[in-house]
């Protein structure tokens, strides 16, 4: 249809699949055309039930058709998604924004072929305020994120140092540092500090702090801005996805939002 953005997703997990089965009930404007998963037969059953199917591609060729890239896979594969979307001056909209973090190349590479690297919201909130404070002075930028044991199970930084989350009995602080070392550390889990990040003062300055908490049931994360403009203090607690207590509930509707916002008429915030 004439004026529509065609629309690839790479991963059909927690992020992935309600995106699609979203797209598939119908957005104006937009139309999904195709997906990428790993396992293929589980990508087959799980899109048995859409009224328009997409193709089931590699992930090199979800840019061939799409002019808007979804990657809401593992980050191991973000190079690959990112890669081939920038190279085709595709609208590129990752979820694994902490794997963006080391490569800001990226964003040059995007500059030559035309290509827009688009950062959602994601499971955080505050966004729009914290890039205007950014636009002045701006002294501090720190983010607490406090999860239950089980959303950080299997990060890298836990397994390098021997903490074993499923033993911790009291509220504890596991990380505490930059928004860069933050996102090499816990790169299925802090996509929120990378996100704040790049809206504000930047990976290196951006603190961040990562809490194991038995009491949370919820993803919880508080930002805290000192600007010249604004002080800022915010705090959301996101429902943890049943696929993956690693991902909130909202982080698929913040990607369909930002995807909407792309194509309509009126556009509230950025």
């Amino acid at each position: 249809m004439a004026g529509e953005l065609k629309v690839g997703i790479a991963g059909l997990g927690a992020i992935g699949l309600h995106l699609a089965k979203a797209l598939d009930r119908g957005v104006e404007g937009l139309r999904l055309v195709a997906v990428s998963a790993r396992d293929r037969a589980k990508a087959e059953a799980r899109l048995a039930g859409f009224r328009s199917r997409p193709k089931l591609v590699p992930l090199a060729a979800l840019a061939d058709d799409a002019d808007i890239v979804v990657e809401a896979a593992p980050a191991a594969v973000f190079e690959e998604v990112a890669r081939a979307a920038i190279a085709r001056g595709r609208i590129f909209v990752p979820s694994s924004v902490g794997a963006l973090l080391p490569r800001m190349q990226l964003v040059e590479e995007a500059k030559r072929t035309g290509a827009r690297i688009v950062v959602p919201t994601g499971a955080l909130l505050g966004l729009d305020a914290v890039r205007a404070a950014a636009e002045g002075e701006v002294e501090s930028v720190t983010i607490q994120t406090r999860k239950p044991p089980r959303g950080l199970a299997g990060a890298p930084y836990l397994e390098q140092h021997g903490i074993d989350v499923a033993a911790i009995a009291e509220p504890a602080c596991v990380f505490r540092g930059n928004a860069y070392d933050a996102a090499q550390g816990f790169p299925a889990n802090v996509n929120v500090a990378a996100a704040l990040a790049l809206a504000g003062i930047g990976p290196e300055r951006t603190m961040v702090e990562i809490w194991a908490d038995p009491a949370q049931t919820r993803n919880k994360h508080t930002i805290l801005v000192e600007a010249a403009s604004a002080r800022l203090s915010m705090t959301i607690e996101n429902v943890p996805s049943e696929e993956n207590p690693r991902t909130g509930r909202i982080t698929p509707l913040s990607i369909l939002a930002c995807l909407r916002g792309l194509t309509s008429t009126l556009k509230v915030g950025s």
